[in-house]
């Protein structure tokens, strides 16, 4: 039912183009809406663009990564179908009045890496789409099908045994440009600074304060509890309890200049 009510909105949201404008869209290499209504035996995107105009992403169009035999391999185009994608078009086919588009993602994504390899630096906020998660690492999708790698180290000063413990995939998130080579396009992507200092996060707890966490990571003196993102204290060690277990604590003891919390594991 979900998936039909939002076909639905998309569809009333699609906007009539006429071939002057598409003929526009195609010399300044515009991104479009393509929905994609089914993918065919040879791996080609076929649906529409705009209310009524067909379009179709030829399996070599579907992404700017290609195979040793120079075919895209088919995991960029299966799970597309009822999807809708960015592209560019590629070519504008007319014919007894009806338009045909031929469309391409590879296009956009390699405009987008154009775009990155000339302005993107250190320190640039991205919006992004969670693509992948590792148990050491998320991939994040940064615009044009362009991925970067956030690692578990750079999501939250909480140590984390998986990046799935913090983001879902399909998740749109905002990240901060950590590192950018241009000489391998590699992107090294950080979150925990969007989450807060620890004077900032400490600032909705006081000593006395009973809260939930999740257990988090085990060392010799004790156990660290998450009680936010970001945001992590010390208890004493107490038996049978798990990785990602929720608990409930008592803060025991806030330590400001040493950044630190102690906590008392209660339930």
């Amino acid at each position: 039912m979900e998936d039909k009510k939002n076909n639905t909105t998309k569809k009333t949201e699609r906007k009539n183009y006429s071939l002057k404008k598409l003929q526009q869209i195609l010399k300044e290499e515009q991104v479009l809406d393509m929905y994609v209504q089914d993918v065919d035996e040879s791996f080609n995107m076929i649906g529409i663009v705009g209310k009524d105009i067909k379009a179709i992403v030829p399996r070599e169009e579907a992404s700017s990564v290609a195979r040793e035999d120079g075919l895209v391999d088919e995991k960029h185009i299966v799970n597309k179908k009822g999807k809708v994608i960015h592209v560019c078009i590629k070519e504008i086919i007319e014919n007894n009045g009806k338009i045909e588009l031929i469309m391409s993602k590879r296009k956009l994504e390699l405009k987008v890496r154009r775009w990155m390899y000339m302005h993107l630096k250190a320190g640039m906020k991205l919006k992004g789409v969670v693509v992948s998660t590792t148990d050491y690492a998320a991939f994040v999708d940064v615009g044009g099908g362009v991925t970067g790698i956030l690692k578990l180290q750079d999501m939250s000063d909480v140590i984390l045994q998986n990046a799935s413990d913090m983001f879902k995939i399909g998740q749109r998130i905002q990240v901060i440009v950590k590192k950018f080579d241009r000489d391998t396009g590699r992107i090294e992507l950080s979150y925990k600074e969007l989450l807060g200092s620890f004077e900032d996060n400490i600032k909705k707890f006081k000593e006395g304060d009973i809260v939930e966490g999740i257990i988090r990571n085990r060392i010799k003196s004790g156990v660290f509890v998450e009680l936010k993102p970001n945001l992590v204290g010390l208890a004493e060690h107490v038996n049978g309890l798990e990785y990602g277990q929720k608990v409930l604590v008592s803060i025991k003891r806030i330590i400001p200049e040493k950044k630190k919390i102690k906590l008392i594991i209660i339930g």
